[in-house]
């Protein structure tokens, strides 16, 4: 099982920065990466179609032999979470329990901050996270919608982006947080920006990099890890046409992409490549 690739879905492209920080912490390992293109955005879905959405994704990727599943769009791991491990023998690992876990080990004050896009926000699932895990803590949300767009029309560090956080930020800031979790994909493409605003005595929290660290955890675990000689291949499959994917998500990657393939859910075989 340990030659297994591992399974990593999102609604569209946010989901490249978990990819590239699991490739980042395990370069060993082969990775099938899904973006649903097609459906995207989760956000504004209810929770019945974004799980039926993320049991569909699941059968395809589980076709391409993966040994492990990570669900790296914020929405469903909020709502598709449970339905998911109670289907899957495989472990499935979420981007919100690793960033809320995260957040309670550094916080000094107890005084968190939690930004993500509007249907994250309002799922306060961050917010349970982490009061499950550290009940005192005091919870402060914004969601921040325009940082999804600015992320992937690259712009990250000019005046729009910069007048655009300091409005989205300036509460959390007054309300002297002194952690924020990045609580969407997109986000740490902003990361530079967010702590030059939030200032040097804030700690960010990248739930992408705290995902990969809880998915090289789980398979030291289980004894799953490639032979660290090895070097991972990666594929990339997405429900619509390619362009726009391959276009942003080379600046997600922080490199090239390889072949994306376009895939139809719908083919009884578990997607046709095109």
């Amino acid at each position: 099982m340990s030659w297994q690739a591992i399974g990593i879905f999102d609604s569209g492209v946010g989901g490249l920065t978990v990819l590239r920080e699991i490739v980042r912490v395990l370069p060993q390992e082969d990775t099938v990466y899904f973006g649903d293109t097609a459906r995207v955005p989760y956000g504004t879905k209810s929770p019945e179609t974004v799980t039926r959405y993320a049991g569909e994704i699941a059968s395809f990727l589980l076709k391409r032999d993966i040994k492990l599943l990570v669900v790296a769009c914020n929405t469903a791991s909020a709502v598709a979470l449970p339905s998911l491990k109670r289907q899957l023998s495989i472990p499935v690992v979420g981007v919100i329990e690793p960033g809320a876990r995260r957040a309670t080990e550094v916080t000094r004050s107890g005084r968190i901050g939690v930004i993500g896009t509007a249907g994250t926000i309002r799922s306060s699932a961050y917010t349970r996270a982490i009061k499950r895990l550290m009940p005192e803590a005091e919870v402060l949300t914004r969601a921040c919608p325009l940082f999804v767009p600015l992320a992937e029309e690259g712009w990250t560090d000019n005046q729009v982006a910069r007048l655009t956080a300091q409005s989205y930020l300036q509460e959390l800031k007054d309300a002297a947080v002194d952690t924020l979790v990045l609580g969407c994909t997109h986000y740490p493409l902003l990361k530079p920006l967010i702590a030059e605003i939030m200032g040097p005595q804030v700690s960010l929290v990248d739930s992408a990099e705290e995902t990969a660290r809880t998915v090289a955890a789980i398979l030291a675990d289980k004894k799953l890890l490639r032979p660290e000689a090895e070097k991972g291949n990666h594929h990339y499959y997405v429900s619509d046409i390619p362009a726009g994917f391959i276009r942003v998500g080379n600046r997600f990657l922080g490199g090239r992409l390889g072949d994306v393939y376009q895939v139809s859910l719908d083919d009884e075989e578990g997607g046709a490549e095109r």
